[in-house]
């Protein structure tokens, strides 16, 4: 998620085309009308619709977490970590029916997005707010050596009492983070900061300059900061690097506003004007300020006068007046000169790392970058792209074998309604690309939720994970309130939906904040951070479009612990489950004929009955076949690949 100061249209343009014939297609059998649409609204009680999955439990959140916001996911072992703006909560899903609480750690900081390796736990902390002590009565100064803007670093060793071992501050905070365990270096991980809020004072952290890198080297804007932590001495911590990848990148321009929103904002800010609200005037346009923003400056007007409880109409006062000369000083700290300076948009907001194929990409808020790690320290751009679609490039996913990447749209920050039936499809959705050999990224399609949402939800691409469907590329990926979808993009010029699941709005008659922050693949379900109900698992069910053979294989690619910004690289061990999953989607391509699909299923099943010599006898026989039908095979590969596996089970 991504919050602004105000409306500003971050739509950001590029120089690609859509490819005539590249589009997104509808699966065969998927449900008319669509279900999604007119669910009753609810927060527990809101109507719910689903495809080819199925809701196996949602746990509400504690407590003390219940009126916060749940963000992003980690893994390990059989724990699933679930961040928020007020810390974390780690669940046990060895049962995925009925999660338990295992322990939590009030800790209060946006947006805490997690990631963890053995003992270590890394934990993102940006706002203004946030406190080294974990305390929630926030910071009253705006300079203090009481704050937190960077990471945070756990022991976990003892999961009941996480132990506080560290904090590593940089000048942006960090929004997000990734985590990358390099195969080279069993000493050390690497953390790569992506953070994009306002610059600190260099009087709260030395060297945090605003001045633009064309004025000074060491400039704090436009930069990549990495961290190492040494695994036998996590306290140690420390940034070893700002990696310059925004060089020469040149500024793109704006798509600006749909029509609606045109109006939608002109009403908006008249309203506002009548009844008194929040306006200001930012590059020479008035603006309404976000709800977000006012509840931000309200706390810090009431705790700066030694008060508690809810703000007076003093205070209300107190931020009319002052509330110019707030966003000013904002704009001033990100070295901004006009709407649509790329100084303000000029950092990551995700990284996604692949150490397998020593690549990372890039979702850089103008731009999606692809890198070089295998210099962990000093990562470098291989290539950089943008779109005339894109508002805010936000997330990015790899296919498994880094031919393809996928890049996601966060237009209108996560916390507007961009799935209406009125807003372009192409905008707010994600971007797929083909790698070539040359590491050269070349745009293929786009690929949205198919399903229009109401003014009442928030919706727009947001995070999600690859389902290892051995010989597909198959994602799972939250929409905020537009629920959870699953799509296949093997033909990355016509990418599919093919499962998914969704909920009402939470008002009927307001927006408000909700949805599927992230939805990843973890050991055979589908885990999704709920903002407000607490934590959705899904499993998905048997179709056409995806087999039982097919999900029994992507259960066999076992991870011992997932951060999904530090992608694994999925292998399948050879089986029985793994080739009659190819079987099936030999069927499904019509890459063999009916006769060939009943020959070689009969074959399979004669053979897992037999062992030893028998059975690789009769695996080696069925291979000799399938090598002669891939020469009239219109999926040859995938007969080819099938027979490898077989020569290979044992």
């Amino acid at each position: 998620m991504h919050h602004r100061v105000s409306t500003f249209a971050l739509a950001l343009a590029a120089f690609v085309a859509i490819p005539l014939g590249a589009q997104q297609v509808s699966a065969p059998g998927a449900p008319s009308p669509d279900p999604r649409v007119g669910l009753k609204p609810g927060v527990y009680d809101a109507g719910e619709a689903s495809w080819n999955m199925r809701l196996v439990s949602l746990t509400k959140p504690t407590e003390k977490f219940a009126q916060s916001i749940n963000s992003d996911l980690a893994f390990f072992g059989h724990y699933v970590i679930q961040g928020s703006f007020d810390g974390f909560q780690v669940w046990d899903i060895a049962d995925p029916s009925h999660p338990t609480l295992r322990t939590s750690q009030y800790c209060p900081a946006s947006q805490s997005d997690v990631s963890v390796y053995k003992n270590i736990l890394v934990v993102s902390s940006e706002s203004n707010s946030g406190r080294l002590d974990c305390g929630d009565e926030g910071i009253k100064d705006t300079v203090s050596a009481e704050r937190i803007r960077g990471v945070r670093i756990f022991d976990i060793s003892d999961i009941d009492h996480p132990k506080y071992i560290t904090n590593v501050q940089t000048c942006r905070g960090s929004h997000t983070h990734s985590l990358l365990v390099d195969p080279k270096d069993k000493a050390n991980v690497y953390v790569y900061i992506s953070g994009s809020a306002n610059l600190r004072s260099p009087k709260e952290l030395a060297n945090c300059t605003s001045a633009t890198p064309d004025k000074d080297a060491n400039s704090s804007l436009m930069r990549l900061e990495v961290i190492k932590v040494p695994l036998a001495h996590p306290e140690k911590a420390a940034v070893v690097s700002s990696a310059k990848i925004f060089e020469g990148l040149k500024q793109p321009k704006s798509h600006g506003e749909t029509e609606a929103d045109s109006l939608a904002e002109a009403k908006e800010l008249a309203d506002a004007k009548a009844k008194g609200g929040y306006v200001f005037t930012a590059f020479g346009r008035e603006q309404v300020a976000s709800n977000r923003l006012v509840t931000m400056q309200l706390d810090s007007i009431v705790k700066a006068r030694g008060g508690s409880g809810a703000p007076t109409a003093g205070d209300s006062t107190t931020l009319r007046v002052s509330l110019q000369g707030i966003v000013d000083k904002i704009i001033a700290a990100q070295g901004a000169k006009q709407e649509g300076d790329p100084i303000m948009y000029r950092q990551c907001h995700d990284i996604t790392l692949d150490p397998a194929l020593g690549m990372a990409g890039g979702a850089c808020e103008g731009h999606g970058l692809l890198l070089d790690i295998r210099d962990p320290v000093h990562p470098m751009r291989i290539d950089a792209v943008d779109d005339v679609n894109f508002s805010y490039w936000h997330s990015a996913t790899f296919n498994n074998d880094g031919t393809k990447i996928l890049f996601s749209d966060e237009w209108g920050g996560g916390g507007a309604p961009k799935c209406r039936s009125t807003d372009p499809h192409e905008w707010g959705s994600d971007a797929i690309f083909s790698i070539d050999q040359s590491k050269k990224l070349h745009f293929e399609s786009y690929y949205k939720l198919s399903a229009p949402q109401t003014p009442e939800e928030n919706c727009v691409a947001h995070n999600g994970s690859l389902i290892p469907v051995p010989g597909r590329d198959i994602m799972s990926q939250a929409w905020y309130q537009g629920g959870v979808s699953v799509f296949d993009w093997t033909d990355a010029k016509h990418p599919m939906e093919i499962a998914f699941f969704d909920r009402g709005p939470l008002k009927p008659d307001q927006m408000v904040l909700g949805g599927s922050w992230s939805a990843y693949w973890y050991n055979g379900v589908i885990v999704s951070s709920e903002i407000t109900r607490g934590l959705d698992i899904f499993e998905l069910t048997p179709n056409a479009l995806l087999t039982q053979n097919e999900i029994d294989a992507a259960k066999t690619a076992h991870l011992d612990y997932l951060n999904v910004q530090d992608q694994p690289h999925y292998t399948w061990a050879p089986s029985f489950v793994v080739a009659r999953a190819y079987v099936d989607q030999l069927e499904r391509s019509n890459g063999l004929s009916a006769d060939r699909l009943t020959a070689t299923r009969a074959a399979l099943d004669a053979a897992e009955k037999t062992s030893g010599a028998a059975r690789r006898s009769a695996l080696s026989k069925l291979a000799t076949q399938l090598d002669s039908d891939a020469k009239g095979s219109s999926d040859a590969a995938k007969v080819r690949t099938l027979a490898t596996t077989l020569r290979a089970v044992r």
